[in-house]
């Protein structure tokens, strides 16, 4: 028997073999719910000894005009654009923005989430760890009435608005330019399987070596932590092979740094001895020697979409029945680290 203070609308929800959203719009007493269906569940509610949450009520009752937002780094690059998108849209609209940061890590996400929402959060804006294959914390956000928007690492499984660049494309691109340059014996640097932006990725890069029929070698799809020390020596156990290739390209911009600093370290030429490119969104790659040809994604116009979608899920009056997916066009900046010298 659950105990009065442990009952959600989860449990609500789960006895009665409806969603979330019909049992807290029922309880909120929503005209798109027919009586039936509210009966039931205030039954349901009553008998399970249900408490509404005070957040939640809260929230309700008063909005606080704030937007949570966690990020893995502040410090990284596309995160601090895309903030940038993210103020640009919120100050406009007489939002303050409260930021966190997950540092890669499912259990500070976690604790993040909750207590941003106990300042009283509007809504969330979120791009996940490379650790959450969970995302529980989420659907307990909107549980509690607190509605998400997710951004660049999404997931699947969580239904809500999400902006996305189109990974596949290009990372297909990318791969497809180091082909036509003449590097053949191309890896991949990745992250962890379970993220979405990995999957695309994977795949872009898989279709531009089927594309110019060029085998796939397993030995040379390459799956990384956030750890640099990690980082390097996969790298390092990879161009140390007896047969190496002679192109990489990475996935994500930590990971093309990585091997900047280990091919310098092993004092193997870019893009003599192997070629790099990779997703990246530090104005600084092109000066680097040699530049890094990047995958450049729409950063601030992510922040500022994302930040947009959100506000409307805040000041909408009726729940919502349709959820959009919108995916921005990348560009591939071609610099020295991927060109065959003649």
């Amino acid at each position: 028997m659950i105990g009065p203070h442990q009952v959600t609308i989860k449990d609500i929800a789960k006895r009665l073999k409806i969603s979330v959203s019909t049992v807290s719009r029922a309880l909120r007493g929503s005209a798109d719910i027919s009586d039936d269906t509210r009966r039931l569940v205030l039954s349901v509610a009553e008998e399970l000894n249900y408490s509404p949450n005070p957040i939640a009520l809260s929230l309700r009752d008063k909005k606080t005009k704030v937007i949570g937002v966690i990020v893995q780094e502040i410090a990284n690059n596309y995160c601090s654009s895309v903030i940038g998108g993210i103020e640009d849209i919120a100050f406009k609209m007489g939002y303050n923005v409260l930021i966190s940061q997950s540092h890669e890590k499912l259990d500070l996400e976690i604790l993040n989430t909750r207590l941003l929402a106990s300042r009283r959060i509007d809504g969330l804006l979120i791009t996940i760890s490379n650790e959450s294959s969970n995302v529980d914390h989420l659907e307990e956000m909107i549980a509690k009435g607190i509605p998400v928007v997710m951004f660049d690492r999404i997931s699947d499984g969580l239904k809500t608005h999400k902006v996305v660049v189109d990974d596949y494309k290009g990372a297909f691109d990318a791969t497809s330019h180091l082909i036509e340059q003449g590097f053949k014996n191309i890896a991949h640097l990745t992250i962890s399987k379970h993220l979405t932006i990995t999957q695309n990725r994977l795949n872009g890069y898989l279709d531009a070596l089927k594309a110019h029929k060029i085998p796939v070698r397993k030995e040379w799809i390459v799956y990384c932590d956030f750890d640099e020390a990690n980082m390097k020596n996969e790298v390092r156990k990879l161009v140390s092979a007896k047969k190496r290739p002679n192109a990489i390209f990475s996935s994500v911009e930590r990971l093309s740094m990585a091997s900047v600093k280990v091919l310098k370290e092993m004092h193997l030429n870019v893009p003599g001895d192997v070629a790099l490119a990779g997703f990246a969104d530090n104005p600084l790659s092109r000066y680097l020697n040699p530049a890094l040809t990047s995958v450049n994604q729409p950063t601030f116009s992510i922040g500022q979409n994302a930040t947009e979608l959100l506000i409307e899920l805040i000041e909408s009056k009726k729940a919502e029945e349709k959820y959009t997916t919108i995916k921005l066009k990348t560009s591939l900046d071609v610099q020295e680290s991927s060109l065959r010298k003649v």
